[in-house]
């Protein structure tokens, strides 16, 4: 595996020129996958990471964190053969979110998933419809894999979506620029701390 990255600011990927803040409002953060078994390619994103989940939480943004695990064979579909069966098990110390992150979630905003969509098998697109989001802001690892499927399904479901350039992160920089300039091309506005902070709190001081 490749060595972890450290991401860069939005500005280098927004190929199509198109701003737009969040609304705090209507918004929702998914933190995707910060567990135990990621956490060489989480580290170096983690600060950001915490700093984006504080943002929103002084923004009144609900904050969703999933957790990628599997129970059994019936529930390992094509990643099974993908990743040659070794995958992340419910119960292990891997399948754990990693304690930095664990500190910031209550128990109702955990969402366990077994694909890279968040939304597929899970509660997830009710959870966010019972609250009124119609925006997502997308962060965690794996940028090409999990963050990005979920990305998307959000944007086929209706959502408005925002993706984090600096509290992403994957184990190769080819994969993970790949991602953010198709992000920017067609399905999501870019965003990182600098960008979010100034987009939420424009009118105050913080």
């Amino acid at each position: 595996m490749a060595s972890p990255l450290i991401c860069s600011s939005y500005k280098k990927y927004e190929i199509r020129k198109r701003k737009r803040n969040p609304n705090p409002k209507t918004s929702a953060l998914l933190v995707i996958d910060m567990q135990n078994e990621f956490s060489s390619i989480a580290e170096p994103i983690l600060s950001n990471s915490i700093t984006t989940i504080n943002l929103c939480r002084q923004a009144s943004i609900p904050v969703f964190f999933t957790r990628h695990c599997h129970k059994s064979p019936a529930d390992y579909g094509m990643l099974g053969e993908w990743w040659d069966n070794d995958l992340i098990f419910d119960g292990t110390v891997d399948s754990e979110l990693i304690p930095e992150i664990v500190r910031l979630t209550e128990a109702d905003e955990v969402v366990e998933k077994n694909t890279y969509s968040a939304f597929e098998n899970t509660r997830l697109q009710e959870m966010l419809v019972e609250k009124g989001v119609e925006e997502v802001i997308i962060t965690g690892v794996m940028t090409n894999l999990c963050c990005e499927t979920t990305a998307r399904a959000a944007f086929v479901k209706g959502f408005r979506v925002f993706f984090s350039t600096d509290a992403t992160a994957t184990s190769d920089l080819e994969l993970h620029e790949a991602t953010l300039k198709n992000m920017a091309h067609r399905f999501a506005y870019l965003v990182d701390c600098t960008r979010l902070r100034q987009g939420l709190f424009a009118n105050k001081i913080m």
